[in-house]
């Protein structure tokens, strides 16, 4: 399932330039490496500053980005670890890496929209994962401080931001699953769904073989519309469980009439 097809637009090092540039816009400096130092910084509330993270020197992320690339592509072709626990330490790992001079969070954030995408998680294109986490952000920075800690050395534990990642998905997909469920069917739809199943089914059929041809639709209510159609438009041959029923007539539409 996951990696099984190279698309078109597969994480590489211009993609991730490509969208930095189109979260940057105009900026003099979109779509390239940082040419500075470019460490995180934490304001207190005393007005102070001191050193969050010390990112990785603008000399050496060009190594650090092509590695962070490949481990990636591996990921998927090797399979060694689930793919979206992958994508998280990817995501991690960019973070703390630090690419660009300004829009390295926005960028992050796209990436990880666009590798969901790739491994078929789409629920990020119903429900804006980016608000997601703007709303867990205290979470955020400081899943992301926890995991970040002994980065440099490879000392670090990943899991506090992987299982923010995690949740965040979990979370998307409850909403989605929330908001499909708000969407009440049309009255009558489940009547018309049971009046079309009849019309295309064989001439004589069980009320199995009506379950079966209405996913969604209780057994309750296909006895329901039966019951009306009785003696008009179909009729019952027999009784009890093994009782089988046959179609009278078909409107022009396909469904009884």
């Amino acid at each position: 399932m996951f990696g099984s097809n190279v698309p078109d637009d597969a994480i590489s090092e211009e993609t991730i330039c490509r969208l930095h540039r189109l979260a940057r816009g105009e900026i003099w400096d979109a779509g390239k490496y940082k040419e500075q130092e470019s460490d995180i910084v934490e304001r207190l509330p005393s007005g102070d500053q001191q050193l969050r993270f010390r990112t990785v020197p603008p000399a050496d992320v060009t190594t650090h980005m092509a590695a962070l690339v490949a481990d990636w592509n591996r990921c998927l072709a090797d399979r060694w670890v689930h793919p979206l626990i992958g994508m998280a330490c990817f995501n991690l790992d960019f973070l703390c890496i630090h690419p660009f001079r300004d829009g390295n969070g926005r960028v992050s954030r796209l990436l990880l929209l666009l590798q969901s995408y790739h491994l078929d998680f789409e629920v990020g294109r119903y429900i804006s994962l980016e608000r997601l986490i703007e709303q867990n952000k205290e979470r955020y920075y400081e899943t992301l401080a926890q995991s970040s800690r002994g980065w440099h050395e490879g000392k670090h534990d990943p899991w506090h931001y992987v299982n923010f990642i995690l949740f965040i998905l979990k979370t998307a997909y409850r909403e989605l699953v929330e908001r499909v469920g708000e969407v009440k069917a049309p009255r009558g739809t489940k009547t018309e769904m049971v009046l079309t199943a009849i019309g295309r089914l064989p001439h004589e059929f069980t009320v199995a073989q009506l379950e079966q041809a209405c996913p969604g639709v209780s057994r309750e209510m296909i006895r329901r519309v039966l019951g009306r159609e009785k003696g008009k438009n179909v009729e019952c041959i027999g009784r009890g469980p093994g009782a089988r029923w046959t179609r009278l007539a078909i409107s022009k539409r396909g469904n009884v009439s």
